[in-house]
């Protein structure tokens, strides 16, 4: 999530579990400061974007790590405040604040490497936006409750704000298993036998939600309202150019992209460059993470150090049609030119086609 929620998570949490204790300030102020920290590893250059999107949210977000952290951190804050008697106090403290943080992240689709040392899967539910009001709103008010009320009744509305926050995580887990089983009709309906599915909300909000399936050599798109008067889910059918990952899969970046977005990836080519896309973040053709992996130099194809190319979209249509396609209107999605075939025969992709 956005570090504005996990500042704010982080806070909560903190004049949460230390009550009367402390002053409030202490409590807000070191709880929103370990609620932050796990994600300083985004200022940590490990030498290409690759490896500096996969290794974000791994040891810092790791619940075995943050476990052995969190004594010392806590120690450095009683002492501080002198507040050694209530150590122990202190310790739970700051242990939640460190910990949800990943397990707010994992509620996002970008992948959480939470279980570090003992397995790198990245975890993602993908049931929330990585920023999103709703979930944010409820903690600052009732942060703000507790510095303006105080006592006893503004640690009420601290509280309040963290199970409303609570409440609408766990509405997006179910809305979103709502639209899995929509889904699941529609492909059957159309014949598609998908052997990964997705489905992820929309920026801000959990009422409109995309969609991406997987069938070998191609993925279908599409988007699905929960305000729709029908359980239909039009989807658009695209390449997966298989035969240049096949050229390339022993490449350690495109391996690498290969297992972070969990398959769901495409290949496809620019000029002569050939590029790997995750499709779980962005929608088609703009995608949050799409790198340049190789180049076609004279009918071959050269591994490259991956570059990470902008997405250059125009965000006032995508919103325009996202605020009516959220009301349940149907439309098709503003999509932008994709990529062209690779020179020198090399094919690449085509246009999408209507699924």
């Amino acid at each position: 999530m956005d570090s504005l929620t996990q500042f704010a998570l982080g806070s909560a949490v903190g004049v949460a579990v230390m009550g009367r204790r402390t002053r409030l300030w202490k409590a807000a102020l070191w709880g929103g400061i370990c609620g932050t920290l796990p994600d300083l590893d985004a200022f940590i250059d490990h030498g290409d974007p690759v490896r500096n999107v996969t290794y974000h949210r791994a040891e810092s977000h790791a619940l075995f790590y943050l476990t052995l952290t969190a004594p010392l951190i806590a120690w450095v804050a009683a002492r501080l405040h002198g507040e050694l008697d209530r150590y122990r106090r202190w310790w739970l403290a700051v242990w939640l604040a460190l910990i949800t943080h990943p397990l707010l992240d994992v509620m996002t689709v970008y992948g959480t490497q939470l279980a570090l040392p003992f397995t790198d899967r990245p975890f993602g539910v993908g049931s929330i936006f990585i920023i999103d009001p709703l979930c944010t709103l409820p903690l600052l008010v009732g942060l703000a409750g507790a510095v303006a009320l105080r006592g006893d009744r503004g640690r009420r509305w601290n509280l309040a704000g963290l199970v409303l926050a609570n409440a609408y995580l766990a509405w997006s887990f179910v809305a979103q298993q709502y639209v899995y089983g929509v889904v699941h009709e529609s492909l059957a309906a159309q014949g598609i036998r998908a052997e990964r599915v997705l489905a992820t909300p929309t920026a801000f909000n959990t009422v409109l939600w995309r969609v991406v399936a997987i069938e070998g050599e191609h993925y279908y798109e599409g988007f699905y309202s929960l305000l729709d008067t029908d359980r239909q889910v039009d989807l658009d059918r695209f390449p997966r150019n298989l035969a240049l990952y096949e050229r390339l899969r022993d490449d350690w970046h495109v391996a690498r992209v290969a297992w972070f977005s969990r398959g769901f990836f495409a290949m496809t080519g620019r000029g002569d460059q050939v590029l790997i896309s995750d499709l779980r973040m962005g929608q088609e053709p703009y995608y949050t993470f799409t790198f340049a992996v190789a180049k076609c130099l004279e009918g071959r194809l050269v591994p490259r150090l991956p570059v990470l190319l902008p997405r250059n979209l125009d965000v006032e249509p995508i919103l325009r049609w996202m605020a009516r396609r959220l009301r349940g209107e149907r439309m098709a999605p503003p999509r932008g030119p994709r990529p062209h075939a690779l020179q020198q025969g090399h094919a690449a992709s085509g246009p999408g086609e209507a699924g």
